[in-house]
């Protein structure tokens, strides 16, 4: 099942004034902050910023509750892997597959419960 657009990622160069950016853009400070990543909730929008993600570009991620059938899905469909499944910690496994037309569409699933 797809749960729609849940998580943004915007790839940053200086994490430290993106956070302060978007610190002030959303009103809130961020509920993670790593030096790989730094996340902010809003309602039930996750907003991150990765230093890391240039070679990616900005990635929205479709949550689901099965993310090898979606992306064997998308596969059928014509889609191309650009990351294949990878556990990222705290309960999450992501995936990216280029669209048929070269657009970047990301896969969540959330593997257990946040506490």
């Amino acid at each position: 099942m797809n749960k729609g657009i849940n998580t943004i990622i915007y790839p940053v160069r200086d994490l430290q004034s993106a956070k302060t950016f978007f610190s002030k853009l959303l009103g809130i400070e961020p509920y993670t902050d790593e030096d790989y990543y730094v996340g902010f909730k809003v309602e039930n929008q996750e907003i991150g910023l990765d230093p890391n993600g240039h070679q990616q570009g900005m990635t929205a991620y479709y949550h689901v509750d099965d993310i090898q059938h979606c992306k064997k899905t998308l596969l059928d469909a014509g889609a191309v892997i650009l990351q294949d499944v990878t556990d990222v910690g705290g309960g999450r496994m992501i995936a990216s597959v280029l669209d048929p037309t070269g657009n970047i569409i990301g896969l969540l699933q959330e593997t257990q419960e946040k506490s």
